[in-house]
């Protein structure tokens, strides 16, 4: 009689030990596009990016005036216009949106080649930062954000892994 008591003893132990045992694993959850893109080498390469692309973004501008003036033309003398001059102004306009997206193209090109090789560059600090932010906090498990469907935002120890970058930045 003696042994179905300790039996089910044994069994309340073999099921509670596991859930005891996970009460005590240490979790983070990491965005690491986010830990990047906030670090000040992000910014640096960010204000780099703005002032290479101003001269299209003000080019941009321009184009973007021209085609709402010439729409607005287009509306106010629409009914006193010759079909000639109708075609040229729709001409004009079609010119107008096809330099407008030549340069948005350029534009966004160069914002995804510019990602992609901050990204390639930064690789290794990434990991070097989580390996240290894990070491630190003492970390069991890291989970990417995008994969986590939900999380308590006491988790999230990104901010901690973009402060460990711009350590390891000032320190080079």
């Amino acid at each position: 009689m003696k042994h179905p008591k300790y039996l089910a003893a044994l069994l309340v132990l073999i099921l509670v030990a596991p859930a005891a045992m996970a009460q005590d694993t240490k979790i983070g959850i990491l965005n690491p596009l986010r830990a990047l893109f906030a670090s000040d080498a992000a910014q640096v390469i960010q204000e780099e990016l703005e002032a290479e692309l101003q001269p299209d973004q003000e080019r941009l501008t321009e184009l973007s005036e021209e085609l709402a003036a010439l729409a607005e033309q287009f509306q106010q003398n629409e009914a006193v216009m010759t079909e000639e001059e109708k075609r040229r102004m729709n001409s004009n306009a079609q010119d107008l949106q096809v330099q407008l997206q030549l340069i948005q193209e350029r534009v966004q090109n160069a914002l995804n080649e510019r990602n992609q090789e901050f990204l390639e560059s930064m690789q290794s600090q990434l990991a070097d930062a989580v390996s240290e932010v894990v070491a630190a906090g003492g970390f069991d498990l890291i989970l990417n954000a995008d994969s986590a469907p939900y999380f308590a935002p006491v988790l999230d120890i990104t901010a901690r892994v973009t402060a460990k970058l711009n350590e390891m930045a000032e320190s080079e």
